[in-house]
């Protein structure tokens, strides 16, 4: 262990500095193999770090195991998500587990791994060589009302990884780092990504979300534990739609679903301030700045359209 951090440090000290002054990772230094490491031996350049201080590295993105969980979500955890910066500019691509790990998502995790190796006196260099920025990833959240103007709501299915059994929006979920949902014309991508996991989570026929009838309004960044592992830290595009939609759900993603009114929506927060039912935090974050007053205006959503600004949540 001891030799592994001296070699760390070594390669901290002669890149670090360089490679985060901009906070964008350049590639093949430190930076960038801290955000897509494994367990194999990381090379930066024409040197190559130890396997005992790559192991060491290693340990700050993926310690947890994956065993106890569902398998289907497990697959789903290899998807390739957008990194991004607090600006949501592309700054790089991470699996989803990653992603949603809490050691990735908070700063710092690197610096307290090396406190509890009692080296306290290199904690101080290693701190002023460079910073860790939590995992940023882009993502979106779908409202879908019917010509009733009822939102449609889902309960998370206990599978899920993230806050399972939680009631939330039509459809939350990311982007992936693909030509197609990577394109940033007027969100065009993120609106891919919204048809696709409409289709693969409410069993809506692709052709009756079509991404030219989403309405992208703006985005807000939030960062939420689900629990002492996982988390969400995302940059979320929020999308509305009016239509009537087929449902066929998959029992895997979603454990029950309904269409609110206004007033049934209200009564929900109210519950879960109460506890008496949880919802996710990005739907309570939503719910309580913004949903009514668009809720309110539904014929006429173009002009809450917002996308200049982030609202940090």
């Amino acid at each position: 262990m001891v030799r592994g951090m001296w070699a760390v440090l070594r390669v901290l000290s002669s890149e670090g500095a360089g490679v985060w002054k901009s906070k964008k990772p350049r590639a093949g230094g430190i930076a960038a193999q801290l955000l897509r490491c494994t367990y194999e031996p990381i090379t930066s350049g024409s040197r190559a770090i130890s396997s005992e201080a790559g192991a060491l590295l290693c340990a700050v993105r993926m310690p947890e195991t994956t065993d106890h969980l569902d398998e289907k979500q497990v697959r789903l955890l290899s998807e390739m998500c957008i990194v991004i910066d607090e600006n949501d500019s592309k700054i790089g691509a991470d699996t989803k587990k990653n992603c949603h790990l809490n050691s990735n998502i908070d700063k710092g995790a690197l610096i307290f791994l090396l406190a509890h190796t009692f080296l306290f006196s290199f904690v101080v260099v290693v701190n002023s060589i460079f910073s860790l920025p939590g995992l940023l990833h882009r993502a979106f959240s779908v409202f879908i009302f019917n010509s009733e103007e009822k939102l449609l709501l889902q309960q998370r299915s206990d599978a899920k990884i993230t806050f399972p059994g939680c009631f939330t929006n039509t459809c939350c979920s990311h982007p992936l780092h693909t030509d197609s949902e990577l394109e940033e014309k007027e969100a065009i991508g993120v609106r891919r990504a919204a048809q696709r996991r409409l289709q693969a989570e409410l069993g809506i026929p692709m052709e009756q979300v079509k991404p030219d009838e989403m309405t992208y309004l703006t985005r807000i960044h939030y960062k939420a534990q689900s629990d002492g592992v996982w988390g969400e830290h995302e940059i979320d595009y929020i999308l509305f739609m009016l239509k009537n939609v087929e449902l066929s759900p998959d029992p895997n993603e979603i454990k029950t679903h309904c269409y609110v009114s206004k007033e049934e929506m209200k009564e929900l927060l109210e519950k879960a301030k109460r506890k008496e039912v949880e919802i996710t935090p990005w739907f309570s974050l939503i719910a309580e700045t913004f949903l009514f007053k668009w809720w309110d205006d539904l014929q006429n959503l173009k002009k809450f359209m917002d996308h200049d600004n982030i609202h940090r949540m």
